[in-house]
């Protein structure tokens, strides 16, 4: 008997344990619920439903603030910028960057690389320093490791994160985030420093307007004539004021967007935004063609600047005019270095 009333109490004890549980349960949800609902209606009530359809339309609040916009949560113009850089600026970006490598690629199986017309004769001609060679190399790596970060930036989460897991994309994006921030001040020191070294070999001339009409002797009637060119041609010239020119406004624009605590407004970053993303799909499609100049379009087009000296068939061939303004000097001389290396060797002194 003692035992059937000990079976029924635990029976009646679980029963009741389980119904306040679940009573419990319930309740705490419908609270939850419930406070929700407060919350929101305690928002909407506090500020009004004019209120945030006021913020939603860009209306201009108060604040004691006197930092540019404080005034205005929601920026509406900012949609157009949205939409200029995801629907057209990123897609016609991409086409541009895909089409000039085909065309590059069309160019050498189409018209192929130009060839020198004469076989090499082995004299050398001094055409870059050391200086004019680092200068160079650096400015070249500084640009295509900015101009892959930033392309990471703009269409990595088209093309990389889809298929990395997340972790992964997000050390991905910070480090070119941080990489693209930090070495943007160093591309726009060594662009001074190109200027101040460069701009004089590049200012335009008659010789140059000939050379454009032939169209470098690279395609055409004209393929393989070499017109005549001083110690930079035509072509070299535009790439150099191309980077020049955009170049600064990359790195204009890029210091707005980089250092924010000058009263910039929501308006004078998303132009600068625009005008950074233009200036480097046009710098990256021209280097794509000097790229493919400098490998692969021209023989012995690479030389000069992995060694500092040309060629003189090369020389004579497509820098025609300089070349007879240096091919006396003694440096072009052969034996030269065998010379100074001489020369340079300390003497042996004699005792009295």
């Amino acid at each position: 008997m003692t035992k059937r009333i000990q079976r029924w109490l635990t029976i009646m004890v679980t029963a009741l344990i389980m119904a306040f549980s679940v009573s419990t349960m319930a309740s705490g949800s419908d609270a939850k619920t419930a406070g929700e609902a407060v919350v929101k209606k305690e928002v909407i009530g506090f500020a009004g439903a004019d209120y945030w359809r006021m913020v939603k339309d860009g209306e201009k609040g108060y604040t004691t603030s006197g930092w540019p916009e404080h005034d205005v949560l929601i920026s509406v113009p900012g949609q157009t910028w949205y939409i200029l850089k995801e629907k057209w600026m990123s897609p016609l970006g991409a086409l541009a960057i895909f089409g000039s490598l085909v065309m590059v690629t069309l160019a050498y199986v189409v018209i192929g690389p130009l060839k020198l017309s004469k076989p090499k004769t082995g004299r050398k001609i001094k055409r870059w320093s050391r200086i004019d060679r680092a200068l160079h190399w650096s400015m070249a790596f500084t640009f295509l490791t900015l101009g892959f970060s930033g392309l990471t930036l703009v269409y990595g989460k088209h093309f990389i994160k889809p298929i990395v897991p997340t972790e992964i994309w997000g050390w991905i994006i910070l480090a070119a985030k941080q990489y693209h921030n930090y070495m943007g001040p160093i591309f726009a020191i060594l662009l001074l420093a190109v200027l101040v070294k460069w701009w004089r070999k590049s200012t335009f001339n008659k010789v140059d307007l000939e050379w454009f009409k032939k169209m470098g002797g690279m395609v055409g009637k004209h393929k393989g004539s070499h017109p005549s060119a001083g110690f930079s041609n035509g072509g070299e010239k535009v790439i150099f004021w191309l980077l020049i020119i955009f170049g600064f406004s990359i790195a204009a624009s890029g210091f707005v967007l980089d250092f924010p605590i000058f009263d910039q407004t929501r308006r004078d970053m998303e132009l600068s935004n625009l005008l950074h993303m233009l200036s480097a799909l046009i710098l990256i499609c021209g280097f794509i063609f000097h790229i493919y100049i400098g490998l692969f379009g021209m023989e012995a087009g690479l030389d000069g600047m992995v060694t500092g000296e040309v060629d003189e068939t090369w020389a004579r061939e497509h820098h025609n005019l300089w070349f007879d303004e240096v091919k006396d000097l003694p440096e072009n001389q052969p034996g030269y270095e065998a010379e100074k290396t001489v020369s340079d060797k300390p003497k042996p002194s004699i005792d009295s």
